[in-house]
């Protein structure tokens, strides 16, 4: 079978976070599965998908197995569910790991551990770290050698091709902000401040575009 694109799994990635972060609203219809997809918070690298895309994406995973049509109760809307664990035999922890990796890419185990705190519970890293090597073992994920200077190394899904090779990206950390001088006012364009001014208002777009697919959806 052929890899996985770019598209199949940010479509299967939001599948399964959303089964698990907003279940009232699960499955998903193809204008939530869009606005899902769309995110720019909890998403690397951000995509724009239009809904002819996310509908032929969720189409291809239907065909795999990993994905399932299903029709909502009083909704004429068609809407999709995952059914990738059932398809590989996944444990909720390996599931929520993958899913993650889909969403997120190249991450470290403490960035995973993190990140996939919503969609599971890890008590520790060494609980992490056991999931990951089941899953490598199964070769699902694989995990990079670690950079100069990193003390832990990377891990990725090989489920198919990423939106972009991350593997060869740099690293997108900041460089730690000088201290102001005591007495010194307060520097307002600093780009800690720039950076959370821009957080917020991808949120704000971000939850503007699910109340838009709700709406469309209500409307259906």
């Amino acid at each position: 079978m052929r890899e996985a694109s770019p598209e199949e799994l940010r479509v299967l990635g939001c599948l399964i976070e959303k089964q698990r972060t907003t279940p009232d609203a699960y499955p998903l219809s193809v204008n939530a599965l869009r606005a899902a997809a769309n995110q720019s918070t909890n998403r690397y690298p951000v995509l724009e998908l239009d809904e002819h895309t996310v509908h032929q994406a969720a189409q291809s995973l239907g065909k795999r197995g990993w994905a399932r049509f299903t029709s909502g109760q009083g909704s004429r809307a068609a809407k999709y569910r995952q059914t990738f664990d059932e398809a590989l035999g996944l444990g909720r922890d390996e599931i929520a790991v993958l899913g993650v990796l889909m969403l997120r890419g190249l991450q470290t185990p403490g960035e995973l551990k993190g990140r996939a705190e919503r969609l599971h519970h890890f008590p520790d890293l060494a609980e992490l770290q056991a999931t990951l090597d089941r899953l490598a073992e199964r070769e699902l994920v694989a995990g990079l050698e670690r950079r100069p200077g990193q003390k832990e190394r990377r891990y990725r899904h090989r489920l198919g091709v990423e939106a972009q090779d991350e593997a060869d990206r740099e690293e997108e950390s900041e460089p730690p902000e000088p201290r102001a001088a005591y007495g010194s006012p307060p520097d307002l364009g600093s780009p800690g401040l720039d950076h959370r001014v821009e957080e917020i208002e991808r949120q704000v777009t971000d939850l503007r575009r699910a109340v838009d697919a709700l709406r469309a959806e209500l409307g259906g």
